[in-house]
């Protein structure tokens, strides 16, 4: 039975308040979880997720400007729009300490042992899914925010044509990965091209007007392209491991005494091709005792990236990382960072 807090509404018409409505007043228009189903000139529909976490709020004024540019005039192709977490909106966080992930139980995802709102909230995104199956749904966009300094980039879970030749409208900068799993990209790659979309710091106004123009486009596109996408077309990247802090691990960006201290300026790492030997951290314990490093398949590969050499932490092997942030509770709520290596000359994917 689904969690009596946790339902789905479900409406063919946007209230006129969400057009200008700040993220932390949307609970006071929607009661939670909202998909709204817009017609346009083409019927298969457009599908975008805007604050499955709550403080990723580039999405909400993306859509915002789309739908005030499309004032009294017909969209040209349906959209569909689902508005996450409104309740962690309201606090101005990703989300609450006594809620999932709202990006980590869609279907396809494990959930914990014990979690009926994780499991209701499955459910209901299973009920997403059907309906835009129902719709013949297009292509998908999730929106979001990174926490630390990142470029505008996109992230998918194919490496087909169609999934590159979307996130290409978006960025030169791709990123593939399997996990974390129980992803909205992930569920919605089952349906049709799928990406999300990272617009940067929530905070620069660029990100909106970025992500406004990458949904507009993909409105007016009668198909996804189809001819081959190559590497001059993108740079692509393979997310090969997630960087968590072990459980009672103290940390700091700072001289703060910590058992991990990162320097200030760690998050310019992000997107930079670090080489072997470059200090990721100071620690007064062993790397593996500090840090748990999993691969895709959920592997411990700690000692490969990682290994402490005279009170500090230094990396093994090339790696770039992403989504390093001095935001700590973005950190314990979700991971460290995420290390990827670059895949363009590695793999076939050019001749896709």
């Amino acid at each position: 039975m689904r969690n009596p807090g946790i339902a789905l509404t479900v409406l063919d018409q946007l209230p006129a308040a969400v057009l200008s409505a700040d993220a932390r007043a949307l609970s006071t228009v929607l009661p939670g979880p909202t998909l709204v189903h817009l017609p346009g000139r083409r019927p298969e529909p457009l599908f975008v997720s805007v604050l499955l976490h709550g403080n990723e709020t580039s999405g909400l004024r993306a859509i915002q400007k789309v739908l005030a540019d499309y004032a009294g005039r017909e969209l040209p192709r349906a959209l569909s729009i689902l508005f996450g977490n409104v309740v962690a909106a309201q606090a101005g966080v990703r989300r609450l300490d006594t809620q999932p992930d709202y990006n980590r139980v869609w279907p396809g995802g494990v959930l914990t042992e014990g979690d009926p709102q994780a499991r209701a909230l499955q459910a209901l995104f299973g009920e997403v899914l059907e309906a835009m199956r129902a719709r013949k749904v297009f292509a998908s966009i999730d929106l979001h925010n990174t926490t630390g300094h990142n470029p505008f980039y996109c992230c998918v879970t194919e490496l087909d044509v169609a999934h590159l030749q979307l996130a290409a409208l978006f960025s030169r900068t791709v990123v593939h990965f399997r996990r974390p799993e129980g992803t909205q990209t992930s569920a919605f790659s089952k349906l049709c091209p799928s990406v999300a979309a990272e617009c940067g710091r929530a905070s620069d106004p660029q990100g909106a007007l970025h992500a406004a123009e990458f949904v507009d486009a993909v409105l007016h596109l009668a198909e996804i392209p189809t001819q081959p996408v190559r590497s001059g077309d993108v740079h692509l990247f393979h997310t090969v491991a997630t960087v968590r802090l072990k459980e009672g691990v103290s940390f700091s960006f700072d001289d703060r005494p910590a058992i991990l201290r990162f320097a200030s300026e760690l998050e310019w790492f992000n997107f930079r091709e670090l080489e072997p030997g470059t200090v990721f951290a100071q620690c007064a314990e062993d790397a593996t005792a500090c840090l748990d490093v999993r691969d895709e398949r959920d592997r411990d590969v700690g000692a490969r990236f990682l290994a402490r050499k005279g009170g500090r932490i230094e990396l093994l092997r090339r790696v770039m990382p992403a989504m390093l942030t001095r935001d700590e509770r973005a950190v314990r709520q979700d991971c460290l960072c995420y290390f990827m290596e670059r895949v363009w000359g590695q793999t076939p994917v050019d001749k896709l």
